[in-house]
């Protein structure tokens, strides 16, 4: 029987839901690293809309190779290779104002994800609504990316960030760069000064271990979301500072914070919020543009949440904090306790992010509160803490006993997909295994 390219079938399907939404464009080719394929994941492509804003297209042709003579030893990858004409990524176009000079990887590695700098847009000027203005259009089971900073909160919807990967933002006076990698299904939240100096990002366009590469507009170097770490251009090797958040479902987002705000569909961009263009693919065992072979000790898009303290990380896997609701552990010498709760469902699954599968939570703590380690169990509602009874919640406050208005102070962790984990940290200790 004759079967449409699963590309193909993505492509059209997008094509009549941005029609539907007016005007917006889908894209009519695939891009020329993937239209061989029948079978691969929907290119970044897929999830672009025509705007008046867009940068120049990809070009075909590459301005002469930087040499990297004059390149600090400590700047350049180790067993470096320089980037032939017919290499994937072609990152010297004429509108690009990077040193690629500097650089601390190897070109090889990096792909073009099939769209120019920016034309998936970042949100540059986020308005926010009510939790009760969000609860027309949010359901209660979909993702939101939890960020608390000195006394402010803030919630912002995997269906608004699916289609920008960045906002660019304020929390309690503090710029931030939001972010979520749709194909590593990684949402990470950071600082934007650096040396005193804000930065505002984009997505580059670019792809290393089927991973975002963003770019900031003061320097356009190239910035690696899942470490954070700029990779290519001026800022090389200067790490961004992450902020810890948390990836819940908005019904135990709005439960503890009522007066929060959330990320406002009005972004100035006609997308169909609501709905994953990236359907299925949190059940590909073949990432989109991943070179290597995924480490085996887990399937490639197992979820995970992730934590490095020291030289050690370790990754949990949400199958089985499935079984367990509670995981106290030690990393790098500290202390953690791990809470996972059902309810959250996947940005990745089905059509509409409210009708696809429950993947849950999963949060993580330091569990020593006023010089006391609690240790903790689930009773089918709530997390309680042995000590005293006391019941918590996925944010790790409690919400009643006698630690009451209690706070356990979070952990930074990462939650995302085992493959793109495995990539940047193969010496990763996996729980249970």
């Amino acid at each position: 029987m004759f079967r449409l390219p699963v590309l193909t079938i993505f492509l059209l399907t997008l094509g009549v839901l941005l029609a539907a939404c007016g005007g917006a464009t889908a894209p009519t080719a695939a891009p020329a690293e993937t239209a061989a394929s029948d079978t691969a994941a929907p290119t970044k492509a897929a999830v672009v809309a025509a705007t008046d804003t867009s940068p120049p297209t990809e070009s075909a042709t590459t301005a002469p190779l930087p040499t990297d003579t004059a390149t600090p030893a400590a700047k350049v990858a180790k067993n470096d290779k320089p980037l032939l004409d017919d290499a994937p990524i072609r990152p010297f176009e004429a509108y690009w104002n990077t040193n690629f000079s500097l650089h601390t990887v190897n070109y090889g590695e990096i792909l073009s994800g099939g769209v120019p700098r920016d034309g998936i847009p970042p949100i540059d000027d986020p308005k926010f609504v009510s939790i009760a203005e969000a609860s027309a259009w949010l359901a209660d089971q979909e993702p939101v990316f939890a960020l608390s900073y000195n006394g402010e909160t803030k919630g912002y919807p995997l269906q608004i960030l699916i289609w920008h990967e960045v906002a660019n933002d304020e929390i309690a006076g503090e710029p931030v760069a939001v972010t979520f990698c749709p194909l590593c299904n990684s949402a990470i939240t950071f600082k934007r000064t650096v040396d005193g100096t804000v930065y505002d990002f984009g997505v580059s366009g670019k792809l290393r271990n089927s991973d975002l590469i963003m770019w900031d507009r003061q320097t356009e170097s190239w910035w690696q979301q899942v470490t954070g770490e700029a990779i290519v251009g001026e800022m090389v090797g200067t790490q961004l500072e992450m902020i810890p958040t948390q990836l819940v479902s908005f019904a135990d987002f709005k439960a503890a914070f009522p007066d929060a705000q959330i990320l406002s569909q009005d972004t100035g961009f006609n997308r169909p919020y609501g709905q994953n263009p990236y359907r299925g693919y949190d059940t590909d065992q073949r990432p989109f543009l991943f070179q290597d072979i995924p480490d085996p000790r887990l399937q490639a898009v197992d979820r995970v949440v992730a934590v490095t303290i020291g030289d050690e990380a370790k990754a949990y896997p949400y199958k089985v904090l499935a079984e367990e609701n509670v995981v106290e552990d030690t990393v790098g010498g500290q202390d953690v306790v791990v809470f996972w709760k059902a309810g959250t469902t996947s940005a990745l699954d089905a059509g509409s992010i409210a009708d696809s599968r429950d993947v849950g939570a999963a949060t993580v703590f330091d569990p020593n509160l006023n010089g006391q380690k609690l240790t903790f169990a689930w009773d089918g509602t709530n997390f309680v803490d042995d000590q005293t009874g006391s019941q918590w919640n996925i944010f790790g406050e409690s919400t009643g006993g006698e630690f009451a208005g209690q706070q356990l102070t979070p952990v930074q962790s990462v939650n995302q997909f085992w493959f793109a984990w495995a990539a940047f940290r193969p010496d990763t200790k996996i729980y249970g295994q």
